[in-house]
């Protein structure tokens, strides 16, 4: 359980940042906004993995309480809600009109995701893990307003044919994940 909230703090500690524009601007100052963003990149990806892998490592454990038993439906929930959870992640690195009305469609997904896993599990690392996406994503989108950031894509805009893509690869994913890839990335079979 230790790995998963070091992987958390890091990943958190990192993803604050942004929120505050003077300790942004800071780390702009001495590194240069490439070098913030690489470093930004790597210091997530080191929490994101030590977060997943604390998670992966204490699931199925006796550390890890089971604080409710999900209901049946939870999981098949779960499981349609992850469709439009990756249609937005994808639309958040895709100029299209899906991305437009989202406004901010990475932190939708993650809202979503969270919520999809929080619904499915009813266990401790798994209230810790995505309960805290949840919670960060929630405050993001409020900081976001204050801050008046776009995301990765900044303005630009796209159209139908972006739409189209976008609905595609993310439903693509969808599957991917459902039929194998969940199983591949974390030890943990959706289906069978």
């Amino acid at each position: 359980m230790t790995l998963l909230v070091l992987g958390l703090i890091v990943f958190f500690g990192v993803h604050l940042v942004p929120t505050s524009e003077p300790a942004r601007a800071g780390l702009v100052a001495r590194l240069g906004e490439n070098g913030y963003k690489i470093a930004f990149s790597i210091a997530s990806l080191i929490g994101f993995v030590i977060a997943v892998t604390g998670f992966v490592n204490v699931h199925g454990t006796n550390a890890n309480v089971q604080l409710w038993t999900p209901p049946v439906w939870g999981k098949h929930l779960a499981y349609t809600l992850m469709l439009p959870a990756f249609i937005l992640l994808v639309a958040a690195y895709t100029p299209s009109r899906i991305r437009d009305a989202a406004k901010h469609p990475m932190l939708a997904a993650v809202k979503i995701w969270a919520l999809a896993h929080l619904l499915a599990n009813g266990d401790l690392a798994g209230l810790i893990l995505f309960g805290s996406f949840l919670a960060w994503a929630v405050y993001d989108r409020i900081s976001l307003k204050r801050r008046n950031a776009r995301g990765p894509l900044g303005d630009r805009r796209g159209g139908g044919v972006n739409d189209v893509v976008v609905v595609a690869v993310g439903a693509l994913l969808w599957a991917g994940f459902l039929f194998g890839a969940h199983r591949l990335l974390f030890g943990i079979p959706l289906l069978g």
